[in-house]
């Protein structure tokens, strides 16, 4: 049968009502259309990353809808009520359980704390037994770590792998190794043992241990010779070779012009020596210097002890040394690059070992109990074979971290419903305060530019505040859902609680602004209207400031030379008459133009307040008609987006869930509250207001002419403005057209 749901109307769209076990039972059957969230991170959101991780299947840092049906799942299997997750609490009842292997794993936590009388278990035991466990040696993760083992040999191979193959961290937040580690390294220790074993042979060592001296000396210089003997055939083969096949005189005029060295580069790419058809080479004189240590060496490590005591060289004198050296250079060139190249030969032969009875090929070295690769595996699988208890505990930590903590979790991703009874949502940090108000809908963010980029499109006042606190930093979107923006700009600071309650230094770095209220709406073009003033006020006040200085300045320069100058002649400018006609054709259409709305505004009669009405409309019913359209779509949905969610519907943030969000400041009920303020500025009597509308009142009625019946002739509208006073204007629009002329008889 199909489930019977309910929905409840939260942020301007139906939400499903999580009330028992059966609407948790029946949520993988729920059209995932209705769920607010498809998907939300493990990380910065107020839950506990611990019983998130539990819920991660995958791993990949993110809960998605499988993972809340496959939890329920798992609840209904282990719980004997699915209903009780719904409820939040520390501690779950033994009774409450209805797997016996969690039961009994439930039992052994209490037992090994020292609690067998206990009915119920918490967060905190199995916190408790599971930071025990893990800190143990063997934990259960099939990882070692060298303090697994009191061995030293097995310790030491166990750092040398750590070493070489890279780590791995166990459940301890230790580094250590596991099987694959293992694999690798003890490969490359073959591969570099059966190499070192090779070079052991007496064939590839001619000279015994002097031999890889020898070898690297006839590397150092092999090149050379065979240079030189070449260019000695080719002189021997033609006779001009000898000359010019030699140094060559510019060449040796480019090194006359700097200092030189046995080693620079330029004098070691001449010829070794003097070219010789013959093909000798004397070994004592007449050597390059650059090459004269390097021949010295070779002579005495290599030529020596293979040819004997010799003054000269030739080319089979050469080949023959190289002959009987070839053995030890090609294996020399066969050596592997492995990552145990460092360690020394007599260790790697004790890693190389294996144990007798395992029946492998490879030379045997018997260490006692065992090969030291068997220990480093055995002692892998000793720490594997505890899986099984680890998976015990887990399950006893899973069960108390859900009844915890799984309730609130689907509270915020199934539906918002604690969002919207303003208990907190997961992702809510905490609150700000700012401007004499509390802003509560704060969301971590990670990057200001990428979350902007997408929270914009939220329609919200956004205020991006950067937080810290004993040298942390961390950074934070503030929604300012209610009041005004008048006095938040970047650079103002304030305070940030988290939810541990800890204050942060809070300083505005970023406002997208988007209207915040109607009323705020309806107020802007006045105060925009003010800032302009102002500033124009202000700039213009700066300039004639600034110009007035500079007179003073250029005065107080002549006064103060006037003993050496003539007295200047002092002009006046003369008043200008075009521009006191242009100030006064300003003041008159300023007038004219007052005046006109006074006539039409008075003239309305009893109409008078519509018409005052109407024009406030006028110039607010722009401003109010975007701002409600604005707070229309002001939406939670992209900052959360912004933040790695994935929000399945709209979740509206009208204005009196706004109002919530963020509280202004308010006096405490029962508050009492003195008015005298010795140091307010002084204010204008009422009395003189009325006075100055009663004034404005009767100019604007004599103005468009309602006294004229009852003032003398004299001082009539009609009589003073003549022909541009209104009622002069409504007079003659009244008059009949005269009548035409009567023409003359004849």
């Amino acid at each position: 049968m199909t489930h019977a749901w309910h929905f409840f109307r939260a942020g301007g769209v139906d939400q499903v009502s999580l009330r028992n076990g059966d609407d948790l039972r029946a949520l993988a059957t729920l059209d995932q259309k209705l769920w607010v969230a498809l998907a939300m991170p493990v990380a910065n959101v107020d839950v506990d990353v611990e019983t998130l991780a539990l819920m991660d299947k995958n791993h990949d840092g993110r809960i998605r809808v499988q993972d809340i049906v496959e939890t329920v799942a798992w609840i209904d299997t282990t719980f004997v009520k699915l209903d009780d997750v719904l409820k939040t609490s520390d501690a779950v009842p033994l009774t409450a359980i209805k797997d016996p292997k969690v039961v009994v794993a439930a039992r052994r936590v209490l037992s090994d704390l020292g609690k067998r009388d206990a009915t119920s278990v918490s967060v905190d035991d199995a916190n408790a037994v599971t930071k025990a466990f893990s800190d143990t040696v063997l934990n259960g993760d099939a990882i070692v770590i060298p303090a697994s083992t009191e061995d030293p040999d097995l310790r030491h191979a166990i750092e040398d792998i750590l070493a070489c193959a890279g780590s791995t961290l166990d459940r301890s937040g230790k580094p250590g190794i596991g099987q694959p580690q293992a694999d690798a390294f003890f490969l490359a220790v073959d591969q570099r043992a059966a190499w070192i074993r090779r070079g052991n042979e007496p064939s590839l060592s001619p000279l015994g241990t002097a031999t890889p001296a020898a070898s690297r000396a006839l590397a150092a210089v092999r090149a050379k010779l065979e240079d030189h003997f070449t260019r000695c055939r080719i002189a021997a083969y033609d006779a001009r070779g000898a000359a010019a096949l030699a140094g060559q005189e510019p060449e040796l005029v480019a090194l006359s012009l700097r200092s030189l060295s046995p080693t620079d580069d330029d004098l070691a790419k001449l010829p070794l020596a003097k070219i010789d058809p013959d093909a000798e080479l004397a070994l004592h004189s007449g050597l390059n210097p650059a090459w004269t240590e390097r021949m010295a060496t070779f002579v005495s490590a290599a030529m020596t002890p293979i040819l004997g005591a010799r003054k000269r060289l030739v080319p089979a004198d050469l080949a023959q040394i190289v002959a009987r050296l070839a053995a030890f250079d090609a294996w020399v060139a066969e050596q592997p690059k492995t990552i145990v190249d460092e360690l020394a030969p007599a260790w790697l032969e004790r890693l190389a070992a294996i144990d007798p009875g395992s029946g492998s090929e490879s030379r045997p070295l018997h260490l006692g109990p065992g090969a030291l690769r068997d220990r480093v595996r055995a002692l892998i699988d000793a720490d594997a074979a505890l899986a099984v208890e680890y998976d015990q505990i887990t399950s006893v930590a899973k069960v108390v971290r859900l009844q915890r903590d799984f309730g609130r979790i689907v509270r915020n991703f199934v539906n918002f419903s604690d969002f919207y009874a303003r208990q907190d949502g997961v992702f809510q940090a905490g609150t700000l305060y700012l401007d004499a108000r509390a802003v509560h809908l704060c969301v971590p963010v990670v990057d200001v530019t990428k979350h902007a980029a997408l929270a914009t499109s939220a329609d919200a006042y956004l205020m991006y505040c950067e937080l810290s606190r004993n040298g942390t930093t961390r950074t934070i979107a503030a929604a300012l859902t209610n009041g005004d923006s008048d006095n938040i700009f970047i650079g103002r600071n304030g305070i940030f609680y988290d939810r541990d309650g800890h204050d942060w230094d809070a300083t505005v770095v970023k406002v997208i602004a988007n209207p915040i209220s109607i009323r705020q709406a309806f107020w802007s073009p006045y105060k925009k209207v003010v800032k302009v003033i102002e500033d124009n006020v202000t700039r213009r006040v700066s300039a004639a400031d600034a110009a007035s200085t500079a007179k003073l300045d250029a005065v107080g320069k002549t006064v103060a030379n006037a003993d050496a100058e003539a007295s200047p002649v002092l002009s006046v400018k003369k008043v200008d008459l075009g521009t006191v006609a242009a100030i006064g054709v300003a003041i008159g259409g300023v007038a004219t133009l007052f005046g006109a709305l006074l006539a039409t505004l008075f003239g309305l009669g009893p109409w008078l307040p519509l018409g005052f009405l109407a024009i406030l409309l006028l110039i607010s019913g722009p401003s109010m008609a975007l701002a409600y359209l604005k707070l229309r779509r002001r939406n939670l949905g992209p900052i959360l987006d912004a933040n790695g969610w994935a929000i399945n519907s709209r979740a509206r943030i009208n204005v009196a869930f706004g109002a919530a969000m963020t509280e202004l400041a308010k006096l405490p009920k029962g508050s009492g509250r003195s008015l005298d303020d010795p140091f307010a500025d002084k204010r204008v009597s009422w009395k003189r207001y009325v006075v100055l509308v009663g004034l404005l009142v009767l100019a604007g009625s004599w103005y468009v002419g309602k006294l004229d019946r009852w003032i003398p002739d004299s001082i009539r509208s009609t009589t003073v403005l003549g022909d541009s006073a209104p009622a002069s204007k409504r007079a003659k629009s009244s008059e009949p057209a005269p009548a035409p002329p009567i023409p003359p008889k004849p």
